[in-house]
């Protein structure tokens, strides 16, 4: 009998107990074996949720990771917890490789309710919420990035479906400033920062009106998401 791999949301700000229902944290508890995008974060929230840090098994997911050794204990019956660093595993999050993996091996994979930076941005964004895609990151490079600003407008435009993406938030200024610019006047635009903390600022307005504020949102947290037409 194999084990069962949980998807385990982490929290964005809030400490683990409120923003985890309670049936979430009891399995995080009931688990002795964990695979982590970063040991350091885990072992923080493992022990604000109630669990000793040093009495359970954490091993790191990362781009030198062996796969097929990771999974090891669920195909020998043990289940495991994949934790992201902040939000929900696999989702812009390399946890995605060990849950391909899981249902290859015919492994069930069972997700825990917890926050999502990208779903809590769409329904306070007021945009599209039938239609929406998440696109990731934008390219880094300034030609590529205006392209694909153009190619991500004129999606929206066609499907009437909201475009959300993220940056690392060093360079959230920059792709603010290339959405100023590529985008129309009249598509709706939306900046939602720090969510779940005192911090936070979620805003929606026209990139008219955007050009006319220009606040910047420096090295913090953000979801944009876009609509046009």
């Amino acid at each position: 009998m194999t084990g069962v791999l949980y998807a385990i949301p982490t929290p964005l700000g809030a400490a683990a107990a409120a923003a985890l229902p309670a049936p979430a944290l009891a399995r995080v508890k009931s688990l002795r074996h964990f695979v982590v995008e970063n040991a350091k974060g885990a072992r923080a929230f493992l022990k604000d949720a109630g669990v000793d840090p040093k009495a359970v098994r954490i091993e790191e997911l990362n781009e030198n990771s062996g796969i097929q050794d990771l999974i090891r204990p669920l195909r020998d019956g043990d289940s495991i917890g994949l934790l992201s660093e902040a939000g929900c595993p696999a989702i812009a999050d390399p946890g995605a490789k060990l849950v391909e993996a899981a249902h290859a091996a015919g492994i069930r994979v069972v997700p825990l309710v917890g926050p999502s930076s990208i779903v809590l941005a769409l329904m306070a964004s007021g945009l599209e919420g039938q239609r929406f895609a998440f696109c990731g990151y934008l390219p880094r490079e300034a030609p590529a990035r205006a392209k694909r600003i153009r190619e991500l407008e004129a999606r929206s435009r066609r499907e009437r479906e909201t475009q959300i993406f993220i940056e690392t938030p060093y360079r959230n200024d920059v792709l603010l400033a290339a959405l100023l610019e590529g985008l129309s006047g009249e598509t709706a635009l939306c900046v939602a920062t720090d969510l779940t903390l005192a911090s936070e600022s979620i805003r929606t307005q026209s990139v008219a009106a955007w050009r006319e504020a220009r606040h910047p949102i420096g090295k913090r947290p953000t979801v944009f998401l876009m609509l046009s037409g």
